[in-house]
């Protein structure tokens, strides 16, 4: 608290009438009455300080001459006598109201370098992060182009079609839910995640997926990525090594490299995981990193003899399985295959799913579901990581699952998604000529165009990015780059419209062509 002699007050701690300003800008404004400064130069000073540490921005507005003069306790002329000369030296304008806003001429002139501009010669050590931070082998490097924009661009992979999810009964779920509120809903939660939802989502895998499970086996997290960090945590030491899918899931990979762990690349074909060629490769490791619904990026489905042998494998050798179900929910002909998780009788497996692909990614929750005595030690680990999920949206989610709207809008999108993946397909096959080798998917929301061998999709995909297509070579989804991975390029279409698809084939057919 201020002392008699030093006043300090928010810089916009007050709301300017008619000058339509709909927050608060938190600024201290002190000043000393024992201190020889007269108190109007200390303002001024103080201001002028805001401005080039850049705590306050072109345009933020100030309090009212009346209102700070108030709250400081000074002369209203003594902070006029203060605004006066910030105006005659360029710092002030007025805008709107004659609120006295910072002036652009301001900004150019008086603030102070970047602080990651700024050489600091130490002496001793550098200061360094860490290995794992400073981007794992396989992580996308431009987190900016991978999230830019909020309208998805033809062909972005891993997008639903956001246009068209039930907002408006959303936001009246999100009422009711915050209206029924309790006071105790507003603490830090239980870590395991909310209790309605982990119910709602038992029973949804009950029925639909044929999973037994139940509230204690699962785990709400931060989608499928805080599910594989956490496993991996919990599961893994530094230095052990897991097997993943190559090509594969290139985030998860980074993930469990951040952890320590040592991947193992084993290969992809028709039938999913090559799992002999997994132990011929890799006896010792301790966790398999596997997509068998829908393979991350290839899109096949793994055999059932595969899915006997990798089970058979992992009870034997003492190795986890961490199960990513990341869209199966999304099957277009038929029922999706019974999860690995489901025909588990020895408590190997981990099946992780997440609401990001079937509802929208800025949901950013998910679930793991695992044996009780494993799921226990996760919460644990979540609570660590960020206590627990947010409640509100985790009480909005259960009544959606379980009020029917989930498996409505799961309905839904299934048509729509077929609908535009063969319309996809009759573009390419009409631009690029019927032999063009497509791998349409049974699910999901993308499929793979093969390229011949004397393209580079890693070109055409650069050229397409500045031509306004996000395209993935899947050349660079490849661990394994001996021999080189053939060419081809995976093409999103759920969240595309189908003028955007037409749009984007002609894009890429040009730059085809030029290849």
């Amino acid at each position: 608290m201020a002392s008699p002699a030093t006043r300090g007050i928010g810089m916009n701690d007050h709301m300017h009438k008619g000058a339509g300003i709909a927050g608060r800008t938190i600024l201290h404004v002190a000043v000393d009455r024992r201190a020889r400064t007269p108190l109007a130069q200390q303002i001024y000073g103080s201001i002028v300080s805001a401005i080039g540490e850049g705590r306050l921005r072109t345009g933020a507005p100030l309090p009212s001459t009346r209102a700070l003069s108030r709250d400081l306790a000074v002369a209203r002329s003594t902070v006029v006598a203060a605004f006066d000369q910030l105006r005659a030296e360029g710092f002030l304008d007025n805008g709107r109201g004659r609120v006295a806003r910072v002036s652009p001429r301001a900004i150019r002139t008086h603030t102070n370098p970047r602080a990651d501009d700024v050489v600091v010669k130490r002496s001793g050590r550098a200061l360094t992060i860490s290995r794992r931070a400073n981007g794992p082998v396989g992580f996308p490097g431009d987190l900016a182009a991978l999230f830019a924009g909020h309208t998805p661009r033809p062909f972005r992979s891993g997008v639903p079609a956001l246009d068209l999810f039930p907002v408006d009964l959303w936001g009246r779920l999100l009422a009711r839910a915050w209206k029924r509120s309790l006071p105790s809903s507003l603490g830090y939660g239980d870590p395991r995640g909310y209790l309605p939802l982990r119910r709602a989502i038992a029973q949804y895998l009950r029925s639909a997926r044929g999973v037994s499970c139940d509230e204690e086996q699962i785990v709400i997290c931060s989608g499928s990525q805080q599910a594989i960090d956490l496993a991996a945590r919990v599961l893994l030491d530094e230095g052990d090594q897991a097997w993943v899918e190559d090509p594969g899931y290139v985030v998860a990979q980074a993930s469990l490299r951040a952890n320590g762990i040592g991947l193992v690349p084993v290969p992809v074909d028709s039938q999913g995981m090559d799992v002999r060629a997994g132990i011929r490769m890799a006896r010792a490791a301790k966790f398999i990193y596997v997509t068998p619904a829908r393979q991350v990026p290839l899109g096949v489905v793994m055999s059932a003899a595969r899915r006997r042998s990798l089970l058979a494998w992992a009870a034997s050798s003492g190795a986890w399985i961490f199960e990513d179900d990341y869209d199966s929910d999304i099957q277009f002909a038929s029922r999706p295959p019974r999860p690995l998780y489901a025909r588990d009788a020895t408590g190997c497996v981990l099946l992780a799913g997440t609401f990001s692909k079937v509802l929208f990614p800025a949901l950013r929750l998910g679930y793991l579901v695992a044996p009780v005595r494993v799921a226990q030690a996760i919460a644990r680990m979540k609570h660590l990581a960020d206590i627990a999920s947010p409640h509100l949206h985790q009480a909005v989610l259960a009544d959606f699952i379980a009020e029917g709207h989930f498996e409505r809008h799961i309905r839904r999108m299934r048509v729509l998604y077929q609908g535009r993946q063969e319309l996809l397909v009759r573009l390419l096959r009409k631009a690029l000529g019927p032999s063009i080798d497509v791998s349409r998917a049974d699910a999901g929301m993308n499929l793979v165009l093969w390229l011949p061998r004397n393209i580079d999709d890693a070109q055409v995909a650069d050229a397409g990015a500045a031509v306004g297509l996000d395209l993935i070579p899947l050349s660079r989804l490849y661990l394994q780059r001996d021999p080189r991975p053939r060419s081809g390029l995976l093409l999103g279409f759920g969240g595309i419209r189908e003028q955007d698809l037409v749009d984007g084939v002609a894009k890429l057919e040009s730059l085809l062509r030029s290849a």
